[in-house]
């Protein structure tokens, strides 16, 4: 694989971060500031929606989606290095209109979805103009398990019946939130349990959706956007909102966390990188019993530590989009799977050790390395558990060697 990025992606790239430092490291109180004051927290943020059309106005926009003329057309090795740009500041992804969860149901609504569905809800969430949440984790079932969720879907004439408790539907909080991707069981008695669910559109003003909380993590609530504890009663929609075709919902599922899952790892490397020069410059700074912190040796084996698994997991994540783009998501499930146990790891020790060397100040607001420390531990669950993913990766491992004893 090359390791040089192309003339293309380093011309983004310098954009890309150009535009960081001008508009976004600027403004990251703004945003704060912002939902301290503010007397709804889930209204769109200001700075946000005032530099949408800055990025879209410089082509930094939709970077993540390929095969399109409504993105940038890169691979998802392109992609890399400009996510780990975006990632370096938690909300900064919005900008550009690269952020969860929009980005992996655009992907689905642009793979898998008809002409009708896309002109009513791809466009308008290419263009920024709304946002969405997608709804598989149920509160009653583990979910790591996605063949157990229990929402029912009855198909009564032209209308598909939903009932059902969905959480942590991440995004359903905002105001603009418009569309939700539900998943569901419409063929519970199927022999085959992976043809048991179906994924369906479903407009969030549709009667019968009823956004019980937004679910905090670690106690925050994660506005504007959040994680929705949301009750489906009786909710119909048409048939025609239906996904793909009845019962498609797992393969839906499967096609949409691929790229979800490496996109995060990504992120985590550009928040990584970002605590790790915030550690550097604190312990420049401060000084105890006489000698600089960044002269205790304690100190410098944690950033070089910092040095080393970052770099070891950008090469993982880098491998893992390469073999995607080459081989398809299927065959590259083993590295996409290593990336996605590895990177919030890397991630949640390189926080910590950043929020030890700022001393007290580390576990309050001021530095955000609190804030970044809750959402990466929430990372070793999100997209699916790291046990699952050791899982497959040791039965992978395994099955390797059977094959060689059977022969």
């Amino acid at each position: 694989m090359n390791f040089e990025h192309s003339a293309k992606v380093e011309a983004l790239r310098s954009k890309l971060q150009a535009f960081m430092d001008e508009h976004v490291y600027p403004n990251e109180n703004a945003f704060w500031e912002h939902l301290n004051r503010t007397d709804n927290r889930w209204q769109a943020v200001p700075i946000i929606e005032q530099l949408k059309p800055v990025a879209k106005a410089q082509g930094l926009w939709n970077l993540f989606l390929p095969e399109t003329d409504a993105g940038a057309g890169l691979t998802n090795l392109e992609y890399a290095p400009l996510a780990e740009i975006m990632g370096r500041v938690g909300w900064a992804s919005e900008v550009f209109n690269c952020s969860p969860p929009d980005t992996g149901n655009m992907e689905v609504l642009h793979r898998y979805g008809s002409h009708a569905q896309q002109e009513r809800w791809l466009k308008p969430l290419l263009e920024g103009e709304i946002r969405s949440a997608f709804c598989m984790t149920e509160p009653d079932v583990a979910s790591s398990d996605a063949t157990n969720i229990q929402t029912r879907m009855t198909v009564e004439g032209d209308e598909l019946v939903i009932n059902g408790t969905k959480w942590w539907s991440s995004g359903a909080g905002a105001d603009h939130c418009a569309l939700l991707i539900v998943m569901g069981k419409s063929d519970p008695e199927n022999p085959n349990r992976y043809l048991q669910q179906t994924q369906v559109l479903v407009p969030i003003e549709t009667p019968g959706v009823n956004i019980k909380r937004m679910v905090p993590v670690f106690g925050y609530d994660d506005a504007p956007h959040g994680h929705a504890e949301i009750q489906f009663n009786n909710v119909r929609v048409p048939l025609s909102n239906v996904l793909l075709g009845l019962g498609r919902g797992f393969e839906i599922a499967q096609g949409r966390l691929g790229p979800g899952r490496i996109h995060h790892c990504m992120r985590n490397i550009g928040q990584a990188e970002r605590a790790l020069e915030k550690m550097c410059v604190r312990v420049l700074g401060r000084t105890t019993f006489g000698k600089r912190l960044s002269d205790n040796p304690i100190i410098r084996e944690r950033v070089a530590n910092s040095r080393i698994m970052i770099n070891q997991v950008r090469l993982l994540v880098l491998h893992a989009a390469d073999k995607m783009d080459r081989l398809g998501n299927k065959e590259a499930r083993s590295e996409i799977a290593m990336a996605k146990v590895a990177a919030p790891a890397m991630l949640c020790q390189v926080l910590d050790w950043a929020i030890q060397a700022h001393g007290a100040a580390g576990v309050t607001v001021d530095f955000g390395l609190a804030y970044a420390f809750a959402r990466a531990r929430t990372m070793r669950i999100v997209d699916g558990p790291d046990e699952v993913h050791r899982d497959q990766l040791g039965r992978s491992e395994i099955r390797k060697f059977e094959k060689l004893l059977l022969n």
